[in-house]
């Protein structure tokens, strides 16, 4: 393939849209872009459709089907490209020629969804992303490209969705600038490593842990929010610090409050949650100035 004949479809939301400026600086000519629905809270996809719109490409918030694979390939398109896309893909072979996946974790290791979370929860001082052809066994294909970088002591959730964002930018340079050599020559994955969407257990701060494993809860789970149940009462997480110190108080109780603010005693520390809501969307909330 020439710069001239290059065509890709792309999958993603606004935090892919950098794999979507790669590809076009690399002279690739985009022919659709399939979203989806989002929440605008943890995810959105108004830049991406607005940047599709610029480029005058079709736009499709509908799941990827059989069908649309087939006009795909009437279209000539080279390249299905997916990024962040939560719904499975049909066998792609009979109608295009090529597809990739980019995966936000240094496979084979931290196969599955979400991975971030695992990299904090257990401890990763080095993180990556990868991109590798898609297949039907989902994060499985032999892999083109990675980029690795490096995780501070305290990582939490958000920055750390950030540094994958500039790792895939970097990451799908590389990919759209020598795609033919890095497909010719892609590496099977070996040793794979699957790890699952999280649970509610997962999630849920025990205070008679320590107050570190609360505090890598707190940073791993981010705008996911932790779960708790402060006297007998179930809340999110939203907002808390913790920090050490020796005390007798009972593991779980309040300690000390502040209007809706509280201070709950855990081993080694004590966890301050500083901004809460019950589960129903009506309940009153602990955020500070809420109505």
């Amino acid at each position: 393939m020439n710069a001239s004949t290059r065509r890709f479809a792309l999958t993603a939301t606004d935090r892919y849209l950098p794999i979507l400026e790669a590809f076009v600086a690399g002279g690739w000519t985009p022919v659709k872009l399939f979203t989806v629905p989002t929440d605008e809270r943890l995810h959105s996809n108004r830049r991406v459709v607005a940047r599709a719109q610029e480029l005058g490409i079709p736009i499709q918030l509908s799941r990827l089907t059989d069908a649309d694979l087939t006009d795909l390939g009437k279209m000539q398109c080279d390249l299905l490209v997916v990024a962040s896309y939560p719904w499975r893909i049909g066998d792609w072979r009979p109608h295009i020629p090529h597809a990739v996946n980019f995966h936000p974790s240094p496979l084979p290791r931290y196969r599955g969804p979400l991975p971030q979370v695992w990299a904090i929860l257990d401890q990763q001082r080095r993180w990556g992303v990868s991109c590798h052809k898609l297949e039907q066994a989902f994060d499985s294909g032999a892999i083109l490209a990675q980029h690795d970088f490096d995780l501070g002591e305290r990582e939490c959730f958000d920055v750390l969705d950030m540094k994958i964002q500039m790792s895939m930018r970097e990451l799908a340079c590389t990919v759209a600038n020598d795609f033919d050599q890095l497909w010719r020559d892609a590496q099977p994955q070996l040793n794979e490593h699957y790890v699952g969407f999280w649970s509610e257990a997962d999630r849920t701060l025990d205070f008679t842990q320590s107050y570190e494993m609360i505090d890598r809860q707190l940073r791993a789970f981010g705008q996911h929010e932790c779960l708790a149940t402060i006297n007998d009462v179930a809340i999110h997480v939203r907002r808390a610090i913790t920090w050490p110190e020796a005390h007798t108080a009972r593991l779980g109780s309040v300690v000390h409050a502040d209007g809706l603010r509280m201070v709950i005693a855990c081993r080694g520390g004590y966890t301050a949650i500083l901004d809460w809501a019950f589960f129903s969307a009506e309940a009153i909330t602990g955020t500070p100035n809420s109505a």
